[in-house]
């Protein structure tokens, strides 16, 4: 413990007069024992969610703590945000920041001096302002709070480079207590954090509140442009039922700023109110757009990823993206900014093939007229890809998130709500004991191959491949050799990237990784435990000689105008359907259905029995009501 923090300890503090008076009822789940470790212990690394109520954790001992808080933090806009609220509740709080004019600037860092503030929040490229440092110098610092703490680590989503001053400015402060709190670490960025600050190995971590049970996660390819308009329309008229419903609000995160605009065009001529927003327009247009969003005059904002960092509205009911971002930390910190308020709301990805070199040549650009080093480009390729595989994996998308960020305590065993544990509840693909066989086999090739080689190598076990490090390691002649053999090889590599993104495959060893079965994967090889996992559809698994002949392939772009008209009709009587059931939409019918259902038109149950994904017990309980809207 610090000399700080034996001065003033959690119990002595008045944790719940300060609590109330900063204008909040009772703690969130975790906050309590964090400010606890804060407090009694000196050091800590939380990392929780955007929404997820980190700012009060150094908030908090800051307002009832002697002494003026520093908090390092990046977003200016969000600085301004917290000093406005913490002077509203009695909190005397500034920010110095380079948006300030000199006069405003000296003044604001004289009242530092004379100790008028109880909390300053800076960006880090203060840090290195000479001026600054002797005021710092000058006062009675009790704790130190760094924002995003993820951007000192280069290996992270966000990396800053001015945030690698922070380390030299702690050394300075051995007597203060510090916090690092980030959204997104994963444990290697995590570990970088505190090696970076200086914090040492057995700093405490509080890691909470990923799991968003009222979050439905869903990832489609969508390679068209119609295709992708069909998409956003669908989640936005289930979220929010229709232009002027007043149901709340959606954010569409857009990857360039041309499609930001032709988007934010495409929905303003269908009613809705919307705005565009990206760093290219001036910055009265920003805040503009930003203020109305804040201020509930807008449905929409269309926006690149410079929008949203410091809006804290409750009521979004959808986070779209019309391309993938190049990680998972990157998609969840923005697709969390919907439904905080803890009611249904949704996430949506939307991606293609396409997006992939797209994202590789981005990342091997020269930044700053630099070219970047090959192994950061690698190490954000593999970012990338990890979040592909995320998109395109046959696990529940909630649970597969939790063990991406090491949060696996907060589990939910399959969230019930994302579009994969739909389709697990109603696969017509795959029965559950084909499925259950083939993994089977593939992770006992996992674990014939454990530790000693990678995943290509238990690919090429199963697929029963000529291999030297297989036939030297004996493992050619092992019964497992080709058990997978009647499946093309790159359909195995699929099944096996799906157990891994499933948890139940991991990887070990730094320059280079070997597989080996997690604790769960032999509880599923075992039979002890089910196998709960979508597999590649089964024409990727069959030569192509031997693929049957393929579906006639519906898009709303290949339907008349009248067939059109129809998939609206269905997806909206769908929505009701699930709105009345309590249950997703995709548990009533997916898109595909509803499109062949406008283009097949049936007029009968028995009609209604050939389209794709209604059977007999879906023709019974929603066939009278489809063939009433086919009807007109």
């Amino acid at each position: 413990m610090t000399d700080a923090a034996q001065a003033t300890s959690s119990g002595s503090i008045g944790l719940e007069d300060g609590l109330k008076k900063l204008g909040y009822e009772s703690f969130r789940p975790g906050q309590r024992e964090a400010i606890a470790t804060l407090v009694d212990g000196g050091r800590l690394l939380l990392v929780a969610p955007t929404g997820g109520g980190k700012s009060l954790v150094y908030q908090l001992p800051a307002s009832l703590l002697p002494g003026t808080t520093l908090v390092v933090s990046p977003l200016i806009s969000l600085m301004n945000d917290q000093v406005i609220a913490l002077e509203e509740r009695g909190v005397r709080a500034t920010y110095l920041a380079s948006t300030l004019d000199r006069t405003e600037l000296r003044a604001r860092l004289e009242g530092l001096r004379q100790g008028d503030y109880k909390i300053a929040y800076v960006a880090p490229e203060r840090l290195a302002d000479q001026g600054f440092r002797s005021v710092l110098d000058s006062i009675d610092c009790p704790l130190v709070a760094i924002d995003e703490a993820h951007c000192i680590s280069e290996w992270g989503h966000d990396f800053r480079p001015e945030y690698m001053q922070i380390g030299q400015l702690l050394q300075s402060l051995p007597k203060a207590r510090i916090i690092a709190c980030t959204a997104t670490a994963t444990p290697v960025v995590r570990d970088e954090i505190l090696a970076r600050l200086g914090l040492g190995a057995e700093t405490p971590q509080h890691l909470r509140g990923f799991a968003r049970p009222n979050l439905a996660l869903r990832a489609a390819r969508a390679p068209s442009d119609a295709q992708r308009s069909s998409e956003v329309d669908a989640l936005l008229a289930e979220a929010l039922g229709g232009p002027e419903k007043n149901a709340g609000t959606a954010i569409i995160y857009s990857p360039t700023r041309k499609r930001t605009e032709k988007e934010a065009d495409r929905l303003e001529g269908l009613g809705w109110k919307v705005a565009a927003y990206h760093a290219g327009l001036s910055a009265a247009a920003r805040e503009t757009a930003q203020q109305q969003f804040i201020r509930g005059e807008l449905e929409l904002v269309v926006a690149t990823n410079a929008f949203g960092m410091g809006i804290d509205r409750s009521d979004v009911r959808a986070v779209i993206h019309l391309g993938p971002p190049g990680s998972i930390e990157a998609y969840y910190q923005e697709v969390g900014r919907a439904g905080r308020d803890g009611e249904p709301a949704w996430g949506l990805l939307l991606w293609s093939e396409r997006d992939l070199p797209l994202r590789r040549r981005l990342l091997e650009m020269p930044v700053n007229d630099r070219m970047p080093l090959p192994e950061v480009v690698e190490h954000k390729w593999n970012l990338f890809l990890e979040l592909m595989r995320w998109a395109e994996g046959g696990s529940c998308r909630h649970d597969a998130i939790l063990r991406y960020f090491g949060d696996e305590s907060e589990s939910l065993g399959g969230c019930g709500k994302c579009d994969v544990c739909g389709r697990l509840v109603d696969d017509e693909d795959a029965s559950t004991e084909e499925v259950t066989l083939i993994v089977r086999k593939a992770l006992s090739g996992v674990a014939r191959v454990n530790r000693r080689f990678g995943l290509n190598a238990a690919a090429k076990l199963l697929h029963g491949d000529t291999d030297e490090r297989l036939a030297r390691s004996g493992l050619d002649e092992v019964s497992t050799f080709g058990i997978l053999s009647e499946y093309p090889a790159a359909w195995i590599s699929k099944v096996l990237n799906r157990c891994v993104t499933a948890g139940w495959v991991t990887f070990s060893g730094a320059d280079r990784p070997v597989v080996q079965l997690t604790r769960e994967g032999a509880d599923v090889m075992q039979g002890r435990r089910p196998a709960r996992l979508i597999l590649p559809s089964k024409d990727e698994a069959l030569p192509r000689r031997e693929r049957g002949p393929k579906r006639p392939k519906v898009d709303v772009s290949d339907l008349d105008e009248n067939g059109r008209d129809l998939f609206e009709l269905l997806r909206l009587h769908r929505t009701e359907l699930a709105r009345e059931q309590g249950v997703p939409p995709y548990v009533v019918a997916s898109d595909r259905t509803l499109r062949e259902l406008a283009m097949l038109r049936p007029t009968s149950h028995d009609e209604l029995l050939t389209v794709h994904g209604i059977g007999p017990s879906k023709a019974e309980q929603y066939g009278d009501g489809f063939l009433l809207v086919l009807r007109g």
